[in-house]
């Protein structure tokens, strides 16, 4: 359907530029189209597959030159390829899909879960899986491990080490929220931040004092009153400090029923609620807490779902690197080929389909071998996780950014990741490439 309606695809602006934005979304699916044949993709050898692997585990990169006469016979290109296509998950179940998480009911419904009903089973599980999250947490303290995510049924959080996405501490990003969380967050003591919900509030209340001197500017001259020059009337939240003296002046301070501390805090979190499922709830730890968080996580009561399909399984860990008890998995990936429809006729298009998770990494690897391997120009489908797209909020600039070591990332595509997000909460849906340069389309 992508081959044959073009009209469907998204134009991407006209702003070419060297590199593409960091994409910190995990992306389902990735088409990539070009008017040259993907073959050099297809069928790889044993020999070239095993050394794919061996690159990975070594860390070893491959530097093509920018143009390739005959890519289907450049062996390098080919293991390379198949390097690009790793990712480490856990837990490894062949019959289950364990991601995405979020909404995925559905998709595991009927499998075979022997643990739902067996507390022995879940509690060696979660034992397995808290040594894993901490060996994966470790490595990336030690910046041995870029990032890694977190996929729970409810939510699912990014752990970045120091150096990348413009922080000089290490992040967790945990989306999407509810108030219940964060005030068990709270309850343990850890620091975060909501950037998103922040950073709306600073634009209402700049664009709230911007009409405010505009409308007092224009009523100068004219003895505008209270109202004309938008005082704003006193809100609900007004009388949220708990201050009854009013009652206590009518006498009748005992005869009237003060609202609790409880429903107090309830009003002044109003518009948090009201964030709670959404992108805005992207709740943001830094530094320190980030370990808090670790262990805040292994024993938080709704890290596991109780009911439903993914009753008793622990969270899936998705990795770019090799962790302890970490699988070892592959990306699917397929050629394909057809005729598109275009002004006065069809014309051949070629296509390669990577199913996912695609992680951001993954995404840039891609990118290199494309660009010689498809004479500069290929256009690519992105289907992201939706959820995710809230991990490319911007994160505070605070301290001298470190180097990080490669930690078995391309120069390149460690370069990329390093610099501060710019996409917001949305995330990359088109990405083309033409004359080795791109743009792309949010």
């Amino acid at each position: 359907q992508d081959l044959h309606s073009p009209l469907a695809v998204p134009q991407a602006p006209s702003s070419p530029r060297e590199e593409f934005p960091a994409d910190w979304s995990i992306k389902t699916r990735v088409l990539f189209m070009s008017s040259h044949p993907f073959t050099w993709a297809e069928h790889l050898r044993a020999q070239e597959e095993a050394q794919g692997f061996a690159q990975h585990c070594r860390a070893a990169q491959t530097t093509l030159p920018q143009s390739l006469q005959e890519p289907r016979l450049c062996s390098e290109l080919r293991c390379a390829f198949q390097q690009s296509l790793v990712y480490w998950l856990h837990p490894s179940l062949p019959w289950l899909p364990l991601f995405p998480r979020l909404g995925a009911d559905r998709r595991m419904a009927g499998k075979a879960c022997p643990w739902a009903q067996d507390e022995a089973l879940q509690q060696v599980l979660m034992s397995d899986w808290s040594v894993s999250f901490t060996s994966l947490y470790n490595l990336l303290r030690a910046r041995l491990c870029p990032y890694f995510y977190v996929c729970a049924a409810q939510f699912s959080v990014l752990f970045r080490a120091a150096g990348l996405a413009g922080s000089a501490v290490p992040t967790a990003a945990i989306a999407p929220t509810t108030r219940g969380l964060r005030e068990a967050m709270r309850s343990e003591g850890i620091e975060f931040s909501l950037p998103l919900l922040e950073e709306s509030r600073t634009r209402k209340q700049k664009s709230s004092e911007e009409s405010l001197e505009t409308e007092s500017t224009d009523g100068l001259g004219g003895g505008s009153s209270r109202e004309d020059v938008g005082e704003p009337a006193p809100s609900d939240d007004d009388d949220d400090d708990g201050s009854f003296s009013w009652l206590e002046e009518m006498g009748v301070q005992d005869k009237v029923k003060k609202p609790d501390t409880i429903s107090i805090q309830l009003r002044k979190e109003k518009h948090e609620v009201q964030v709670d499922h959404r992108p805005e709830s992207l709740v943001l730890v830094r530094g320190s807490h980030t370990f808090t968080l670790l262990n805040f996580l292994i024993s938080c009561r709704s890290l596991v779902a109780v009911a439903g399909p993914q009753a008793g399984l622990p969270p899936t860990l998705l990795a770019p690197v090799a962790f302890r008890g970490g699988t070892m998995h592959t990306l699917k990936a397929r050629a394909l080929s057809g005729r598109a429809r275009v002004q006065g006729g069809f014309e051949d298009v070629f296509s390669l389909e990577v199913l996912g998770p695609v992680l951001p990494h993954t995404l840039h690897s891609l990118t290199l071998l494309l660009g010689p391997a498809q004479s500069g120009s290929f256009r690519a489908l992105l289907s992201p996780h939706e959820p995710s797209a809230a991990f490319n909020t911007a994160l505070p600039q605070e301290g001298q950014q470190q180097d990080l070591p490669p930690c078995g990332l391309h120069p390149r595509t460690l370069e990329q990741l390093r610099q501060s997000p710019t996409l917001g909460k949305s995330c990359i849906r088109l990405l083309e490439m033409k004359d080795f340069c791109y743009t792309w389309k949010a």
